[in-house]
């Protein structure tokens, strides 16, 4: 665990092989447990030019576990508990657009969540909250990984609307096709109701979109098939490292005392229950999400 750490703790997210970072020293696999069931595996710890850095593979090591069935509640919450203060999520996705190609890295700055079998809040009946969300990642963290990316020549958007779609299955026609007509930039599986939960933890977020198709609505190039966005996230993998090594420097130094947009103060003004009427129970497992409101409230 990271106890006792001083300065800021910047946690990743992200599939297999953006844990094996250039330059990653003493590091070690650890599991935290968590008040809301299993995270996806162990935290790996370790240390990124004299940085504390924390790395969630998302999945699992070997790709174990599917979107919907992943504990998002969890790996939030245990990042929490390692003292992680802002996360950058890694994820492949597909592209509506053009000139969105696969290989460009987008770094999301909306989501629309269309998922509808998953856990979305640490809060519930006996403590009710409600986080804003108008603006659901970090621009501080964006403007890093965007400096990050254009030193080491990847092709990135800045700004873009994530459809975050339930799966397993990949989209129909109809579907594509509908999501392009709002406006949609990128889809995937795997962002809600991550960026809500790191948003109710208090933790800065942000995301990078990791291309690898043209979803199905593309007319010149064949179905999704994952044997062909394998060989794309093998590139990308590589390309996600780096960035990493590039952005999280950045990440540290230039963070203020308070987050300027808030992030880190999301709860100051959620808390709907009054106090005599919270629930002891779900008070309990909240120790470490909202643990810096509950105390002085």
């Amino acid at each position: 665990m990271a106890d006792n750490v001083a300065g800021p703790v910047i946690g990743i997210i992200g599939g297999s092989g953006v844990d094996d970072i250039d330059g990653l020293e003493n590091t070690r696999w650890e599991k935290v447990s968590s008040p809301f069931g299993d995270p996806s595996d162990e935290l790996l710890f370790g240390q990124l030019d004299g940085l504390q850095l924390v790395f969630l593979p998302r999945h699992g090591r070997g790709h174990r576990i599917p979107p919907s069935e992943l504990n998002f509640r969890a790996n939030i919450d245990a990042m929490k508990r390692a003292g992680v203060t802002e996360i950058i999520s890694l994820s492949a996705c597909g592209s509506f657009k053009e000139e969105l190609a696969p290989g460009t890295f987008v770094i999301v700055d909306q989501f629309i969540d269309r998922t509808f079998a998953r856990e979305k809040s640490f809060f519930g009946t006996g403590l009710v909250a409600h986080v804003g969300f108008g603006h659901p990642v970090c621009a501080r963290l964006g403007d890093a990984l965007q400096e990050g990316a254009k030193s080491l020549g990847i092709k990135t958007a800045r700004g873009g609307t994530y459809l975050a779609m339930e799966g397993p299955q990949f989209s129909s026609l109809a579907e594509s096709e509908l999501y392009r007509a709002w406006g949609c930039d990128v889809i995937g599986m795997t962002n809600m109701p991550e960026a809500k939960l790191a948003r109710e933890a208090e933790i800065c977020y942000a995301t990078v979109a990791m291309v690898t198709d043209f979803d199905c609505w593309h007319p010149h190039h064949d179905d999704v098939e994952v044997a062909d966005i394998i060989k794309v996230l093998v590139g990308n993998a590589a390309n996600a490292r780096a960035l990493v090594k590039a952005a999280v420097p950045s990440v540290a130094t230039n963070r203020p005392a308070v987050c300027p947009h808030g992030c880190d103060r999301a709860l100051e003004s959620a808390m709907i229950t009054a106090p005599e009427a919270r629930d002891r129970a779900r008070l309990a497992k909240l120790d470490a999400v909202a643990g810096r409101v509950l105390s002085v409230s």
